[in-house]
């Protein structure tokens, strides 16, 4: 292993980088933030001294020809991740995108096609697959302990729908719930399955107070062999992230699937005929072990656990998925 440090720029000042991801790349192992970027520098100036960041930009493109970074991560509004995540990638950096990854599968794809061209790595910031448990549970199913796949469930949806001026809200931005948070029982259901799905179908409460976005959804999507993911996502209704696979001979709960730092919140369920076993899980930063996963890769010591290719399949059942509500009709995916 290198013993230099994987050198990270942030462009923009988003919540989410200030809340969660920057202190998970600075508390991880193998890297260092170094450098973030706003379109105003009084804001970028404020939240490096915040965030304890040496460099401080006052435009997106300062940072990303910043010849001492190795990697961007990118928490913009969805409709300019395409646009920065290409031009990050033109000028030599790896870069990690928030999800989705695009607004659509076509975008991703081209996004695939410089990632490959420039020799960088790519990738959708999914933290929670980089937690243990998931490997785990997936072990779990594989090893017969809940009989065969029946049904997966998942949910994830918390309350914004008093806030105003929000980019969630906007359509042709990528707004609504499906793109915020549906997709991670999505992208759950599709790791627990190893599988892609057959066709989708779901229902939508688009709100003309919000933009006309999905405030709040519910959806059916089929996978091979008779399996389907039940899920409702939305951001007008109580916070909540659980997940559940139900299978002939037993079922694991996860009560909180997708967030949650408290201490025993990572435990999970295994009910089977024997009674309830709590599976105890680590409590870990996973914007940390996100970061050093994307590290190693870099370094060349492993693959990256979910690449791009992987994004671009997530993305393909979210456009089915929302065209399925806005035309009311049940939309198959051809691969």
């Amino acid at each position: 292993m290198s013993n230099q440090k994987i050198r990270w720029g942030v462009l923009g000042c988003a919540s989410i980088a200030k809340r969660s991801v920057v202190p998970g790349i600075q508390g991880s192992q193998l890297n260092e933030v170094r450098a973030i970027a706003s379109r105003s520098l009084e804001k970028s100036l404020e939240t490096a001294k915040e965030l304890n960041i040496p460099v401080a930009y006052g435009s997106y493109e300062e940072l990303i020809n910043d010849q001492e970074l190795d990697a961007i991560y990118i928490p913009l509004p969805n409709q300019l991740h395409k646009e920065w995540t290409i031009k990050a990638m033109k000028a030599g950096k790896h870069v990690l995108c928030e999800k989705p990854i695009a607004l659509t599968h076509k975008e991703a794809e081209e996004m695939l096609l410089v990632s490959k061209e420039m020799g960088v790595i790519a990738a959708e910031a999914f933290m929670y697959r980089y937690h243990p448990r998931y490997e785990r549970i997936k072990q779990l199913i594989a090893d017969g302990a809940i009989g065969d796949l029946r049904l997966i469930k998942g949910s994830f949806t918390f309350n914004n729908g008093d806030s105003t001026d929000n980019v969630r809200f906007v359509k042709e931005w990528g707004g609504g719930s499906l793109y915020d948070v549906g997709c991670y029982p999505i992208s759950a259901a599709r790791y627990f399955l190893d599988l892609e799905p057959i066709a989708a179908t779901m229902q939508a409460m688009f709100s003309e107070k919000h933009g006309g976005v999905d405030m709040m959804a519910a959806g059916l999507v089929e996978f091979p062999g008779d399996v389907s993911l039940l899920f409702d996502c939305g951001m007008w209704a109580a916070f909540r992230n659980p997940m559940e696979i139900l299978g002939t001979k037993g079922r694991i709960e996860i009560p909180h699937a997708f967030l949650g730092k408290n201490e025993n919140e990572g435990n999970y369920y295994l009910h089977t005929d024997q009674g309830v076993e709590e599976m105890k899980a680590e409590s870990l930063d996973t914007y940390s072990l996100q970061a050093d996963a994307f590290a190693r890769a870099i370094y060349g010591e492993q693959p990256l656990p979910f690449p791009l290719e992987d994004a671009i399949a997530n993305m393909k059942v979210l456009e089915a998925c929302l065209q399925s509500a806005e035309n009311g009709t049940r939309v198959t995916l051809n691969g």
